[in-house]
């Protein structure tokens, strides 16, 4: 490889990016855009859920039960009903999500140190936000008169790495690396496919340019670019949302540059495979942001797939990074922690880049 020949590519290439400051300034804004709409809009907590009561019981115990779900901080009481039919009603007009049903003989049945059944009819609808509720429900309830047994088992839960449970804390780091899976590749691959559009790569090929050297010269200037957008996102996502960095941040920010360039190196491999613009973009998308969202653990737990899923999220790199990053900044792995993976995104990341200069057809005008 001429590294003068490099030079020369990486200097028209950041001369073709400088022209357009639009398209520079987009680049550097949309992932702070992103950042922001996803880390407000994305919350797995559970807050203010609306709830009702039927309390056929109507004693100052069956009344307290109702106020300490009130009192929780994660219920809302918004009606007290007379029978199973407004309860219904409640529920199908989603004026409630939670419903705590008090039979008759709740304290009189307490008052002779028996358990005493009452029933939470829980909106299912959203399967994973009605099971947090009927998780909340549970721990009130047990919490309200807890049963006390010789020789029994106390258990005493402690929740590491993200103590509050916030999900802020668990969204920001994966949006990492689904943020940075967006925009770099789309950036370059509508770079080559633009100069096949124009016939410019013509001259590319009539050059004495090597495929490595012309696919690294624009390879590196809009790695620079995506390297900006990370940085620039890891300090918002610090700064603003208030996540903790429990890890290295020169070991977050050198894997952050290996992942750059994997995502650059993923815009050039489609550019290699198609001719315009338009089906550049759309593939793009379609390898990229799909695929970082569904395949790399961001919202989903890869262990809860079946099994042949599991296997097809290894080919993602987002899948890599996304546990590269949490495990940085939640639980402060270091790199004997984290080594194989960053080896994996690393060989991921030259083996894009060989398949690219692979692919790349180099003619003579």
């Amino acid at each position: 490889m001429k590294w003068h020949r490099l030079a020369a590519v990486m200097v028209k290439e950041s001369r073709d990016v400088l022209r357009d400051p639009i398209t520079v300034a987009v680049a550097l804004l949309m992932p702070l855009i992103m950042l922001f709409l996803f880390g407000y809009a994305i919350s797995l907590d559970v807050d203010d859920v609306a709830f009702g009561a039927l309390d056929l019981d109507q004693t100052p115990r069956s009344r307290a039960l109702v106020d300490r779900f009130a009192r929780s901080g994660y219920f809302s009481l918004v009606g007290e009903y007379r029978s199973d039919r407004e309860v219904e009603g409640a529920l199908q007009d989603n004026s409630a999500k939670l419903i705590l049903v008090i039979p008759p003989g709740f304290t009189r049945t307490m008052a002779r140190g028996e358990a005493a059944p009452v029933q939470v009819l829980v909106d299912g609808t959203y399967s994973a936000t009605a099971n947090l509720i009927l998780g909340y429900a549970k721990a009130i309830v047990a919490g309200f008169a807890p049963p006390v047994a010789p020789g029994g088992v106390s258990l005493e839960p402690r929740v590491w790495y993200n103590p509050s449970l916030s999900s802020v804390t668990f969204v920001v780091p994966g949006l990492f690396g689904v943020i940075l899976m967006a925009f770099p590749p789309l950036l370059t691959a509508l770079a080559i496919s633009r100069e096949k559009e124009t016939g410019s790569i013509q001259q590319i090929f009539a050059s004495p340019l090597t495929a490595a050297e012309f696919l690294a010269g624009k390879l590196i200037p809009y790695g620079i670019i995506a390297f900006a957008q990370i940085v620039m996102v890891m300090a918002v996502g610090f700064a603003w949302f208030g996540v903790p960095l429990r890890g290295s941040l020169a070991l977050l920010v050198a894997v952050g540059l290996v992942y750059v360039f994997c995502t650059v190196g993923i815009g050039l491999l489609v550019s290699m495979v198609t001719r315009s613009q338009l089906v550049a973009m759309l593939l793009a998308l379609i390898v990229t942001m799909m695929p970082s969202f569904l395949f790399s653990g961001f919202l989903f737990p890869i262990f809860t797939m079946p099994y042949f899923l599991q296997l097809y999220t290894r080919v993602f790199p987002a899948r890599y990074f996304v546990d590269l990053s949490r495990g940085i900044v939640l639980k402060g792995a270091a790199l004997p922690d984290l080594w194989p993976t960053i080896l994996l995104l690393l060989a991921y990341t030259v083996a894009i880049f060989a398949l690219a200069v692979w692919r790349f057809r180099k003619k003579v005008a």
